[in-house]
């Protein structure tokens, strides 16, 4: 039987963003649908504990951490124009990084895999700043840390959010010990994760940027699953998964323009999870990253729940899915993003 974490606290709602996109009514609607279809019942229930400043700083400089704090402490604020701060963000960030580390210790320790139900989401915040709705990145923070306190040498991080994490990308650029891999709409914000970002120094190679098309659905994600993420993973060999699990290239997403579909996301999942079956012994933790849609948001995480804990619950999503198939324009990125890899990797 498997063991399955579920990371979640209520004060995960105290991030006060008003009406923005990446509001508390995403966590509540999650967690109200995993209610009623009973998902809960079945998953392991991990308290999360707020990051120290110490394990925020595997990653982030002093002096962001510093900055953030004090802009939080004076209420409402934007880091940027498309991120909201306020009186507790701070602190919620904090239990957010916290809640990741918490649900790797708890893999590591005693369970197969997990899912971190947490915001802000991380992806876009880089060492020195935040952006895109991003305070800390959690996903960084806890590849650190499973590398540091874990002894875990090889981590593998999945970022499938509709939109590149240019935060993650830069702060393990040079890094071979970390390989990321990213399936993203392009063009779109933040404008990077082209093909030909593979790393610098000894890291490269050991980045995988796969830009798609506007209308990439099940078909093709799988398809690109297939034929880069499963070669070049079972080359790296990781001893750790972590997934940026963003679910905001749903069909339904007003912020992408992505076809995949709730049961595609729960599909993906299974692919990582052969990965991880095969490579680290079955260890994945997924983090929530986007996901604006609260309907299609909704169904994707009970999808991808489904799939690592194997909960058998029959996903019917309540909007018509778009039709799907696999288009020339995906097989062709591909096709790319292959010939480049194949200087690093027997792809």
């Amino acid at each position: 039987m498997v063991k399955t974490g579920i990371v979640y606290h209520e004060n995960y709602l105290k991030h006060d963003t008003g009406d923005h996109p990446e509001s508390k009514m995403r966590l509540i609607d999650i967690m109200m649908l995993l209610e009623e279809t009973e998902a809960l019942d079945k998953l392991t229930d991990i308290h999360p504990k707020k990051a120290t400043i110490d394990q925020v700083g595997y990653v982030h400089r002093v002096s962001y951490i510093k900055e953030l704090r004090s802009r939080c402490q004076k209420g409402i604020d934007r880091l940027d124009v498309d991120t909201i701060i306020s009186l507790d963000s701070y602190d919620v960030a904090l239990l957010a990084a916290g809640g990741v580390l918490s649900a790797a210790d708890r893999v590591i320790k005693d369970l197969d895999n997990a899912f971190a139900l947490i915001r802000p989401p991380g992806h876009h915040a880089d060492s020195d700043q935040g952006g895109g709705f991003c305070l800390f990145n959690n996903i960084a923070i806890s590849t650190r840390h499973v590398q540091l306190c874990h002894h875990l040498d090889k981590v593998l991080i999945i970022d499938w959010d509709v939109h590149h994490g240019n935060g993650t990308q830069n702060i393990f650029y040079d890094d071979p010990s970390v390989l990321y891999f990213s399936t993203h709409q392009s063009p779109l914000y933040p404008g990077t994760g082209a093909i030909e970002e593979v790393g610098v120094g000894d890291g490269e190679g050991f980045t995988v940027n796969v830009p798609l098309p506007v209308g990439t659905g099940d078909m093709g994600y799988i398809y690109v699953f297939n034929e880069v993420l499963a070669p070049i993973a079972t080359e790296f060999k990781p001893d750790f998964i972590l997934i940026s699990a963003g679910a905001d290239a749903h069909f339904a997403d007003p912020l992408g323009g992505m076809d995949l579909t709730a049961n595609g996301f729960g599909l993906l999942t299974n692919m990582v999870k052969m990965i991880a079956g095969h490579a680290c012994k079955g260890r994945i933790v997924a983090a929530l990253e986007g996901g604006y849609d609260l309907t299609g948001l909704s169904y994707s995480i009970l999808s991808i729940l489904n799939s690592l804990g194997d909960l058998e619950i029959n996903i019917n999503e309540p909007k018509p899915i778009p039709k799907d198939d696999l288009s020339d324009q995906v097989r062709n990125r591909v096709r790319d993003v292959r010939k480049v890899q194949a200087e690093y990797w027997d792809i």
